[in-house]
Parts: C-alpha cells; sequence; structure tokens
C-alpha cells in the first residue's frame, strides 16, 4: 500500500513538473513569437512617421486641447458617436503629448499586438505555430495597413479589427462547443459587439453571426437569441439619443441614405475581394496604382500566390465532397467564416469609395479562415502520424507568403501617391523646420 501511495505521489510529481516545463515552453515560445513579429513590424514600417498633424488628424488633436474629457470623449449632437474610440484616443494623446513623432511608433505596436492575436488565433485553428507565425507575418506585411500606421486615427482601426476578430474568435468557439452548457463566451462576444459599435459603427453589420452561430447550434434556449437582439437594441437607443438617428454616417461628411447605389455597392464589394487576393481594383489615389499599371513580375507573383490559395481551397472542397456524411460541422463553421468576410464586406461597400483599410478587417479573418482550412486538412494526418503528408499543404501556405512579400513591399513603396501622404509629408517637412529654428 505505501509504495503504491509513494507512486502515486511521484507520478503526481512528474506529471506537475511536466507541465510546469509545457507552460515555459509556451510562454518561451510565444515571447520570441512577439519579439519577432515586433521586429518585422518596425522593419516593414520603416518608412512611416508623422512630424505634423492635419486633416482628421488635426481636428481630433485641436478637440483634445479646447473640449472638456466629457464632451470630448461624448460628443452628443454630432454625427458619429464612437465614445470608446474617443476615451482611447484621449489617453493616447494625454500619453503622447506634444512628441507627436511618437504616434506611429505606438501605431506599430498596437499593430505588432494585433499581429500576436492572429498569429494565437491561427495557430489554434491550424494546430502549427509555423502557420500561426505566416499569418502574422502576412497581417503585418500587407499594404492595407498603412492608414492604421500612418495617422493618429489609425487608432480607431486598429480597435475596431482587434474587437471585430475577438467576436469571431468567441463565436467559432462557441459554434464547435458540442453540447457545452458554458455561454460565457457568447455573452462576451456579446460584450465585444456592444463596444465596437461604438470604436466604428459600421460593425453594426457583424449582428447575423450571432444568429447564424445559434440557428447551425440549434440552440432553443430563448435568451441566448435575446442576447445579441437586445444589445443591438440598446446600441441603437444610445445612438439615437446621442446623436438623433440610427443610420450610420457616410465617408466624406456623406450620409449613406443619400450616396447609396446598388450598381456601385456591388462593384465596390467585387473590388473588396480582389483586394483580398493582392489585386489592386482601384484607383491610384486610393491604392496607389491600379493593377493594370503594375509590372509585369508583380502581375506574376500575384498570380502564383493566388494559384497557391485556390489549391488549398480546392483541397478543401474535396475534403468536404469525400466526407459529406461527416462535414456538417465544416460547413458550419465555413459559414461563420464567410458570413464574417461578407459582412465586412458590404458594410464598407454602401458609400462613395472603397479605401484599402477598411480591407484590412476582411484580409485578417480570410488568414484566419486559411488557417482554419489547412487544420481541417491536415487533422487527420496528424492524429494518424502520417504528418508528412501535410508538407504539400504548408508548402502552399509558405509560398504564398514569400510571394506576396515582394509584392507588398512593391505597393508599399507607392504609398507616396496614395490621397492623404503628399499633404502628410508637407506638414511633415513644416513641422520639421519649425522645430529646427525653435531649436536654434
Amino acid at each position: 500500500m505505501k509504495e503504491q501511495q509513494m507512486t502515486g505521489v511521484h507520478d503526481s510529481w512528474e506529471d506537475k513538473h511536466r507541465k510546469r516545463w509545457q507552460m515555459a515552453g509556451r510562454w518561451r515560445n510565444d515571447l520570441l513569437a512577439a519579439l519577432l513579429l515586433a521586429c518585422f513590424a518596425f522593419w516593414i514600417n520603416r518608412g512611416l512617421e508623422i512630424r505634423g498633424l492635419y486633416m482628421d488628424d488635426l481636428y481630433l488633436w485641436s478637440c483634445y486641447g479646447e473640449q472638456s474629457f466629457w464632451k470630448y470623449v461624448f460628443p452628443i449632437g454630432s454625427t458619429r458617436f464612437r465614445f470608446l474610440y474617443y476615451l482611447m484616443a484621449w489617453l493616447e494623446l494625454g500619453l503622447i503629448g506634444t512628441h507627436i513623432d511618437w504616434i506611429v511608433p505606438i501605431n506599430i505596436l498596437l499593430n505588432t499586438g494585433l499581429a500576436f492575436t492572429l498569429y494565437q488565433m491561427a495557430r489554434k485553428y491550424s494546430r502549427s505555430s509555423y502557420v500561426g507565425m505566416l499569418c502574422g507575418f502576412a497581417f503585418l506585411a500587407s499594404r492595407l495597413s498603412y492608414y492604421q500606421i500612418g495617422q493618429l486615427y489609425g487608432l480607431m482601426e486598429t480597435m475596431a479589427l482587434w474587437m471585430a476578430l475577438g467576436i469571431l474568435y468567441l463565436l467559432c468557439e462557441f459554434l464547435n462547443d458540442h453540447g457545452g452548457r458554458d455561454y460565457r463566451g457568447f455573452y462576451a462576444a456579446c460584450g465585444l459587439y456592444f463596444g465596437v459599435c461604438f470604436v466604428h459603427e459600421r460593425y453594426m453589420v457583424l449582428l447575423p453571426l450571432f444568429f447564424l452561430a445559434l440557428l447551425c447550434r440549434k440552440v432553443r434556449r430563448w435568451h441566448l437569441w435575446a442576447a445579441p437582439a437586445g444589445t443591438f437594441a440598446a446600441v441603437q437607443a444610445i445612438r439615437f439619443l446621442a446623436i438623433g438617428s440610427v443610420m450610420p454616417a457616410g465617408t466624406g461628411r456623406t450620409q449613406v441614405a443619400e450616396t447609396f447605389s446598388l450598381g456601385d455597392a456591388v462593384w465596390y464589394a467585387l473590388s473588396q475581394v480582389a483586394y483580398l487576393f493582392g489585386i489592386n481594383a482601384g484607383p491610384d489615389h486610393l491604392n496607389g496604382q491600379n493593377f493594370r499599371q503594375a509590372p509585369s513580375w508583380v502581375m506574376i507573383l500575384i498570380v502564383a500566390a493566388d494559384l497557391m490559395l485556390l489549391a488549398v481551397l480546392a483541397a478543401f472542397l474535396v475534403k468536404l465532397v469525400q466526407e459529406w456524411r461527416h462535414c456538417g460541422s465544416y460547413l458550419c463553421t465555413s459559414l461563420l467564416f464567410m458570413g464574417f468576410l461578407a459582412g465586412c464586406i458590404a458594410c464598407s461597400s454602401v458609400t462613395i469609395r472603397v479605401e484599402m483599410r477598411w480591407v484590412y478587417v476582411s484580409y485578417a479573418g480570410a488568414l484566419l479562415y486559411l488557417s482554419w482550412m489547412y487544420g481541417v486538412l491536415t487533422e487527420k494526418m496528424i492524429k494518424q502520424g502520417t504528418w508528412m503528408r501535410a508538407v504539400a499543404f504548408l508548402a502552399m501556405l509558405t509560398l504564398y507568403v514569400i510571394l506576396m512579400l515582394p509584392v507588398e513591399l512593391y505597393y508599399r513603396g507607392l504609398y507616396p501617391r496614395l490621397y492623404f501622404m503628399p499633404d502628410q509629408q508637407r506638414y511633415n517637412s513644416l513641422a520639421e523646420e519649425t522645430y529646427g529654428t525653435y531649436k536654434d
């Protein structure tokens, strides 16, 4: 009996030691991943800087200096009510003070945190740290990040993107928690939905995702159906009381109700899909250069990279056909991902133009979807020990990132052509001259 007790204690000690060792290894890997992503983020964005503010950034800064905290954070009667973003902007402006040149490094650090979150999500979906890192690097390298890094208002896009991905992740977890009775993740997603609507109102369009997840899980509990509906109603009530309207305002001081055109919306949606596949489908002043004007080597690399994506997608579709009797959960999760992409694309296609910054959230969602498809394709291979068969899919994802990196670097070199960059560079120069004169 004593020997059995001693053996049990020894096994328990070994289990605890093994778990601590595994936890330490996981923390070490995460720290290394964060450092690599941070180094890459600072390198890829090394050409961006802010030394002087203008346009929306200048207006935001001037309001900070002229208005009280309550009026700044809660602009009653304005065309937009984004109090969560304005709160964070107030904190950021209080932190940087007159150090305008800190804005870009802060934005880079925040985008690194976002890339690290994407890495963790993709790692879980794919069951591979390597795939997670590929998604993180692809996200940071994307030319779509220009606004989040190069403008003070980039904080708004980063916050909204972070919260939108959180909603997607929590709903995926809820959807695949078969038979589970813990609904805290679903309620947390409702909380994030409430928050993201007061960072940027266009994310109100994510509401149907909640009902899709409930429908796919065949949930009959009325309080789960009431939670997102009540959250949406609360958002609309607050917006109506604060600004007197529930209709989101358009870009460029326009009203969606006045400028909406179904034909334009469809065209803008198609152009956003093209952006996801590396093709600049809009006018030069919005993306630097239309794809028709790009050098042939850029087009060749884009086609080759897209072929890698299409190969993974084709393999995934073949798997669904082969296992059609048992692929219900795969289809539901795919519907959730596609619903997320469709919603993000739709909400930014109803105004007067498509800016690349609006496509960044769709691109992040597409990377997560890609990592999830890789996990589905390789799940049985890894369990059966035939992981070498997964190398082909791993090679496709690696080639996609490698092929797209020169393309992204090329388009990043065209940032000076973007609509706000000439004025931004002019204000940077004026600020430098003024500071230099003051120093002398």
